[in-house]
């Protein structure tokens, strides 16, 4: 495992909780977008690689009941969380491993993945790992922040503040996906509100991705981030309205499923 590997497992471990609970109730409407996205699969397991706390589960099982749901994360507490999660439910199991490559021979009948694709180090390769691992017929179906999600809210300021990002990635996803069929390529937004603009950095700090830039960096320079954070934003609750990209795929039947005959 690379050292940017080990941080960032790391900074999931210890953000783990906090992110079940601040994030997942406020992800839910774009986790629904993406289970939503996945009709008409084949047989076989579905994957959620970078599944975290693996809330996609509680609306999986339910539309694909008897269906092996196979959840794999690199982040061992997330693993454990999400590993209680899916107790509740048979024909499921939880692997740690790292996401970003997937082994074909998992020949999986769709992939679903919300806000994890943009973590990963090569997220143009992983997504065409997540395509490759689907039989013929299969859907793929992946949410992630882009690099412009809000103009004005609490992922702007942040995005202003830290300054680091380097999003020249996205443009290389739908090449990635070569030979499948592009059902939807569209931003799909949903009202988020926080307490406030300290609750919304100190959770991104806590339970959220800047844990790893935290271990990178340190608490101290985290602690900088945060009073020009606060400084710079309005008082008050906060409610925004930001933009996931939602991009839903199926691998075209093979030659002798698409020749079958209808009668």
């Amino acid at each position: 495992m690379t050292d940017r590997l080990a941080r960032l497992a790391r900074g999931w471990d210890e953000a783990a909780d906090g992110y079940e609970a601040y994030f997942v109730p406020r992800f839910a409407p774009w986790m629904r977008a993406a289970v939503d996205a996945l009709h008409d699969v084949p047989d076989g397991p579905i994957l959620v690689p970078c599944c975290g706390t693996f809330p996609e589960l509680d609306l999986l099982a339910p539309r694909f009941p008897g269906r092996r749901i196979v959840g794999i994360d690199l982040s061992a507490e997330m693993v454990r969380l999400a590993g209680l999660r899916a107790s509740r439910y048979q024909l499921v199991e939880v692997v740690r491993a790292d996401a970003a490559a997937l082994d074909p021979a998992w020949s999986a009948a769709a992939v679903v993945s919300v806000f994890g694709l943009q973590q990963l180090p090569d997220p143009a390769a992983a997504l065409r790992s997540w395509y490759d691992v689907l039989r013929p017929g299969g859907r793929l179906c992946v949410v992630y922040w882009p690099e412009i999600a809000e103009e004005d809210g609490p992922f702007a300021l942040l995005d202003k503040v830290v300054g680091e990002r380097d999003r020249s990635w996205e443009d290389g996803l739908i090449p990635a996906l070569d030979g499948a069929a592009v059902e939807r390529d569209e931003l799909v937004s949903y009202p988020m509100t926080h307490p406030d603009a300290a609750a919304y950095f100190d959770a991104v700090n806590h339970a959220g991705p800047l844990r790893a830039l935290a271990l990178a960096r340190g608490d101290d320079y985290i602690a900088e981030l945060r009073v020009r954070y606060v400084d710079e934003a309005p008082l008050g609750e906060w409610t925004h309205q930001p933009r996931a990209r939602l991009i839903s795929v199926r691998k075209p039947p093979s030659r002798a499923e698409a020749a079958r005959p209808t009668s």
